[in-house]
């Protein structure tokens, strides 16, 4: 179970809580095991939009493998002193320096900031508060234009929405692209992966159509990639004819069936290789026969 501890603010914005929030809940529905806390300094705080939230005050214990999340609250401009007490910063400090992960939605920087954590790493905020934030983190390289930023277990997302790109790039990370691109299914969201790294996985690339057909043949790709698949015990499992099949799924998707897993398999083959693999293991494990289809894929230009 990955605890998600979210801190609040007075004066938070709801979506960038709920957005996150609402991702890891629906992660919890699928299978992914979170325990969502949410903490503050105060017993009960009045969001942005004036709707009260109440927050326990203890903090739960924590371990490495869990995650600390900074809401942005309404900053046209920032105020003087970030509004956190030393104790929390020295939470956030400790969290992170035992092997934790902290992040931020929007002017949820200017608190990571506050507690030393952005110091000699890349960061993003919102696109109106990156000039007054550069000003008062020198010693951080602040990154613009960007939806969200990955740096040493500091993760920084530009604010609003955003926070929700954030969070399943996070899940991706810890269960893999599929139950990223489930979850925003779910959420009937467009499961946006363009972060600072430009880490736009396939699956997700082209989840951001409304054909239910297309969305379950994918399904069943993206959990049986590496197996033999028949266009037609795909269109059986949409309840569709083999053409009707690859028309509907070429119009929504760009790809046929087939090219959608083969770049599927391509993704993942490359993964192996960066983490020391050789050709020939990693077309095994990802379904090839033997390596001169994998060789044929990488020398193609990147389509889709």
């Amino acid at each position: 179970m990955t605890k998600v501890v979210f801190f609040l603010v007075p004066k938070l914005h709801l979506l960038d809580l709920a957005g996150p929030a609402q991702v890891f809940s629906t992660a919890n529905d699928l299978g992914h095991n979170y325990d969502l806390y949410y903490v503050a300094e105060v017993g009960e705080i009045t969001t942005a939009q004036g709707v009260p939230v109440k927050a326990q005050l203890d903090w739960p214990e924590l371990g490495p493998a869990d995650l600390i999340v900074v809401p942005g609250w309404r900053s046209p401009r920032l105020s003087p002193n970030t509004p956190i007490a030393a104790r929390t910063k020295q939470a956030l400090r400790t969290h992170h320096a035992a092997g934790g992960s902290v992040a931020s939605v929007c002017s949820g920087a200017d608190a990571l900031g506050a507690a030393g954590l952005l110091d000699g790493r890349r960061y993003t905020t919102h696109h109106d508060l990156t000039d007054e934030l550069a000003a008062r983190y020198p010693k951080a390289s602040i990154i613009r234009d960007v939806l969200y930023v990955v740096d040493d277990r500091v993760i920084t997302s530009a604010g609003i929405a955003s926070g929700i790109d954030l969070a399943l790039h996070l899940v991706a990370i810890e269960h893999g692209a599929e139950a990223a691109a489930l979850v925003a299914r779910q959420m009937v969201v467009y499961a946006r992966r363009n972060g600072d790294e430009q880490q736009e996985s396939a699956m997700l690339r082209h989840r951001g159509h409304l054909s239910d057909v297309a969305h379950r043949v994918q399904d069943v790709i993206d959990i049986r990639y590496a197996d033999r698949l028949l266009l037609a015990d795909l269109a059986r499992a949409a309840g569709v004819s083999e053409r009707t099949l690859t028309r509907l799924f070429t119009t929504a998707t760009g790809l046929t069936p087939l090219r959608y897993q083969q770049l599927l398999r391509l993704e993942r083959a490359e993964h192996l290789i960066g983490h020391g693999a050789t050709v020939e293991a990693a077309a095994r494990a990802v379904g090839f026969e033997d390596a001169r289809m994998l060789r044929r894929l990488r020398a193609r230009p990147v389509a889709g």
